[in-house]
């Protein structure tokens, strides 16, 4: 999904959201730990506004856009095995074959930095243990809000371990190039994600509306666009 069709799904969630208060809200029967993970939302978000988006800001402000956009597809590309492998896992074996060779092309011809496999056809695709999971028929388990990670399930949560595990940074000896890759993948996520502050901020319930948000955006990635009616958002998420 990319970077417009998420803003445009996150404006809708708020608009659905914005309907009724946490208090008229009937619970939601994917997150039953509601109470703790509020907890944990309202910290990430202290975390976020006094540290985490004043750094995001600064980096976009003065590092280029082309030196930005090359230093994520240089995170991207280390993270990619585990877009083959998850491939394979689901039984995408064309795709895994393309993937695989667009991680090669980029590797000797675009240093990780550079994208040539997409101007020769090879588009990336987006593919982890966590949706591997579900497509195996795994469901998501509770909604989880993690500490400094944010939104997850017991299932994604779960398929953190082997996606770390297939990340090509993961075995770099020197811990300082270690951490400097994950500081890049944080400080390039949450630029991605600044021009959505607004509507998240003016959400009436901003909680609420980043699960739905986060949990309709999962179930889309896991079932390739095809999500069944029954994996739709539940009533409550809809305007009275």
């Amino acid at each position: 999904m990319n970077s417009h069709t998420r803003l445009a799904a996150l404006a809708a969630a708020a608009l659905l959201g914005a309907c009724a208060t946490p208090s008229q809200r009937q619970p939601d029967p994917r997150d039953p730990l509601e109470g703790l993970n509020r907890g944990v939302y309202r910290f990430n978000t202290a975390v976020d506004r006094a540290v985490l988006r004043p750094a995001a800001r600064g980096y976009r402000r003065i590092t280029p856009a082309p030196v930005r956009r090359g230093l994520g597809n240089f995170v991207d590309h280390l993270q990619y095995p585990r877009v083959i492998v998850a491939d394979v896992l689901q039984g995408k074996f064309r795709d895994g074959g393309r993937d695989l060779v667009r991680f090669v092309s980029n590797t000797v011809f675009g240093l990780g930095f550079f994208d040539p496999a997409a101007r020769a056809g090879l588009e990336a695709h987006k593919e982890d243990f966590g949706q591997t999971l579900g497509r195996w028929g795994i469901g998501p388990g509770p909604y989880l809000m993690l500490p400094l990670l944010g939104p997850a399930t017991l299932r994604d949560a779960v398929g953190r371990v082997p996606d770390q595990y297939l990340s090509v940074s993961h075995y770099f000896d020197d811990p300082y190039a270690r951490w400097s890759v994950v500081a890049v993948d944080g400080l390039d996520a949450r630029v991605q994600l600044l021009d959505t502050d607004r509507v998240v901020d003016e959400a009436f319930d901003p909680y609420a509306f980043v699960r739905s948000a986060w949990l309709q955006r999962r179930e889309y990635l896991v079932h390739d666009g095809n999500v069944p009616a029954s994996d739709e958002p539940p009533l409550e998420d809809a305007p009275p």
